[in-house]
């Protein structure tokens, strides 16, 4: 069952590769399926917390302000400045901002279990983001693309409770009041989620086959270098604020791996083009073959 869970990068890149080729074997999973297949990961999240949770955040404040503060500044100005540099059609520029303006997403505390890195801290990170996207997303989003694309703020605003506050909230409740069902219920939860992540991503990009093979490269290279930023980045500011190699590594991965699930549903219902939920598509395959990599690597040396 872990392995299935460990090699899900593998799983979303197959089914990209499947969906590019014959895209009605996942253009089915559509509309409300979107919106529901998110919903779902983030009751996983939700079942996996509990009070305490909180009270460990604030016991590392600091290392978890770091992590937010990269997510929620560094990442949007990369998505706003890439746009430009590789002069992205509006609605492909607009989602790569979008997308950059999203929290972490659950796949980087996977990855941070693979790679042995602060799983604590990730998963820390990960929520107070989570929590902040109800306001920064949007608030972000609309700053930086509202001349670009006309941005609905309040949809967006409240697109992100429906998909993240009210399922984490669900599963909040179901883990303090139902403990017995929840304990039966998180061992599967992340095969659960890797098969969401991953029809959601097949079916943006069978969906979007003709405009993303159009783009050639130049999209492709756009979203690999918001993400090899974001890694970057993470990991070099955050030793520069004296981290310790274990906590910058956390870091890297949680700012330089997106909730591209949100993304994928924000554009979907809130903007008019399909085009503009591509680039969160094509940041799911990004980020998770990217960390990944970056796992087996530093696993390795851990190790050694």
């Amino acid at each position: 069952m872990q392995r299935i869970v460990t090699l899900f990068p593998v799983w979303v890149l197959a089914a990209s590769l499947l969906a590019l080729y014959y895209p009605p074997i996942f253009t089915w999973f559509s509309g409300p399926f979107i919106t529901i297949g998110l919903g779902i990961i983030m009751l996983g999240m939700g079942i996996t917390l509990e009070w305490n949770d909180f009270k460990r955040i604030g016991k590392i404040p600091g290392k978890v302000l770091i992590g937010v503060a990269l997510q929620y500044t560094v990442m949007p100005i990369f998505g706003y400045t890439l746009g430009y540099v590789f002069q992205l059609p509006k609605e492909y520029a607009v989602g790569l901002c979008l997308v950059a303006c999203c929290p972490g997403g659950t796949a980087s505390n996977v990855i941070c279990y693979i790679a042995n890195l602060d799983v604590a801290l990730s998963v820390s990170m990960t929520t107070v983001s989570t929590m902040l996207a109800v306001i920064m997303t949007p608030s972000l989003t609309s700053l930086l693309v509202g001349n670009r694309l006309y941005v609905d703020t309040l949809g967006l605003l409240w697109s992100t409770v429906q998909v993240i506050i009210i399922p984490i909230s669900l599963g909040l409740a179901l883990h303090r009041w139902i403990p017995g069902l929840t304990k039966r219920i998180i061992p599967v939860m992340p095969i659960i989620a890797v098969l969401m992540i991953t029809l959601i991503v097949a079916s943006i990009i069978g969906a979007g086959k003709e405009p993303i093979t159009a783009s050639g490269l130049t999209l492709f290279a756009a979203v690999f270098s918001l993400h090899t930023s974001g890694f970057l980045s993470g990991y070099l500011i955050s030793r520069l604020f004296g981290g310790k190699d274990i906590v910058a590594k956390t870091i890297s991965i949680e700012v330089g791996m997106q909730n591209s699930g949100l993304g994928v549903v924000l554009a979907r219902q809130n903007f008019s083009s399909p085009l503009v939920a591509i680039p969160s598509a094509i940041s799911s395959l990004f980020h998770s073959l990217i960390g990944s990599m970056l796992a087996g690597i530093w696993r390795k040396k851990i190790k050694t």
